[in-house]
């Protein structure tokens, strides 16, 4: 196995998963599998083959940015549930 149980238990705890002891067993097998794999993708020769960061090529799909006028102030308030002058009162969550 290239993983042991208690490293997917050690993962749990982190991601604050708490697993039964057939999750456990179930995830160490099903990761020791995933990473089996990954080792056998190592044995690709690899050289000469470009980096890419996606396999197909993309474009930027973004419109350009232009300066305009925004929302007027009593506009964006008008249905806040609270407010305090020009902004929105929210309550307070850091003390």
């Amino acid at each position: 196995m290239k993983i042991t149980r208690k490293e997917v238990e050690y993962v749990a705890h982190l991601a604050r998963l708490r697993l039964s002891e057939d999750e456990a067993e179930k995830f160490t097998a099903q990761m020791d599998q995933i990473l089996s794999y990954f080792e056998k993708l190592n044995e690709l020769n690899t050289e000469g083959i470009e980096p890419t960061s996606h396999s197909v090529p993309m474009v930027n799909a973004f419109r350009e940015d232009l300066v305009k006028p925004s929302l007027p102030v009593d506009d964006a308030l008008v249905n806040a549930p609270d407010k305090e002058g020009n902004f929105f009162k929210v309550p307070k969550i850091i003390e």
